[in-house]
């Protein structure tokens, strides 16, 4: 009977602790999303450089891929949330 009790408390330590890490490797998307960024808009400060009278063309194609990168993030933070309250 109390070998049953401990294999129970260990198996729902063990579910915990799976969740815990399972959301935390999920948020590697936000460091990703983070770079991302920072690309798009390191490559538009240097196409404005190159080419100035291009500058409004840059700049919404610029916030374009910002959203989309930003939409990627959401989406991973998201999947963290969902797997620490929904398991």
């Amino acid at each position: 009977m109390i070998k049953n009790i401990i294999e129970l408390i260990v198996f729902f330590m063990l579910l915990q602790a799976a969740q815990k890490i399972g959301a935390g490797l999920s948020t590697f998307g936000l460091a990703g999303a983070g770079v991302g960024i920072g690309v798009i808009f390191a490559s538009l400060i240097s196409g404005i450089a190159r080419n100035p009278t291009l500058k409004d063309e840059l700049f919404r194609t610029a916030i374009l891929g910002f959203a989309l990168t930003e939409a990627i993030a959401l989406f991973a933070l998201m999947m963290a949330f969902l797997i620490l309250f929904t398991f």
